[in-house]
């Protein structure tokens, strides 16, 4: 009867949940290299920004933001979510800059405290603060932008689950009829 003594055969979910799995490890390692690299764009930019303006942290901060937001759509639409629907473009870089503006206060939100709550503001424990913050709002950021802005096309998951039905149909047991 296999390893189980009720005799079901599991692996149809475990092969399904092992694909769910793939591709959502898949869209993290892209998101985390576009989102990597614009953690580069937007600390280069802040620090660029706060010693050669004279700008106050926070503003110079909130530059840094808005400048790495333009270059993650970029990476995010040609890139990670390359595959996902396209249609409605418009309504999709609506929802991408609400949610970027979100991520922005949730990101500012964390420096502002730390500077002007705490008094913490050495070019070292900005960059800290400034990272900490970007990586809190990052967390916001994949949540929001894979449910919301980047959705995944209606066909190609439908057309999944049914390859995934097809592909684990045969491996179903057939109940076994026995006579007492």
């Amino acid at each position: 009867m296999g390893s189980g003594s009720s005799g079901l055969h599991t692996e149809q979910p475990r092969g399904a949940v092992r694909r769910r799995f793939d591709r959502l490890f898949r869209e993290v390692v892209k998101f985390g290299a576009v989102g990597g690299v614009g953690l580069l764009v937007n600390l280069l930019v802040f620090n660029l920004v706060r010693h050669g303006t004279g700008l106050q942290v926070v503003r110079a901060s909130v530059i840094a933001t808005v400048v790495a937001i333009i270059f993650n759509y970029v990476g995010f639409r040609y890139f990670t979510y390359r595959d996902r629907d396209k249609g409605g473009r418009t309504k999709e870089l609506t929802l991408f800059l609400l949610f970027s503006a979100v991520g922005l206060v949730i990101e500012n939100g964390v420096l502002y405290m730390a500077t002007y709550g705490f008094g913490w503001d050495s070019p070292l424990q900005s960059n800290v603060f400034k990272f900490l913050g970007i990586g809190v709002a990052t967390l916001f950021r994949f949540w929001s932008y894979r449910t919301w802005v980047f959705r995944t096309l209606p066909a190609r998951e439908a057309v999944a689950s049914a390859e995934s039905f097809l592909d684990a149909e045969p491996e179903r047991p057939r109940p076994a009829h026995h006579v007492s």
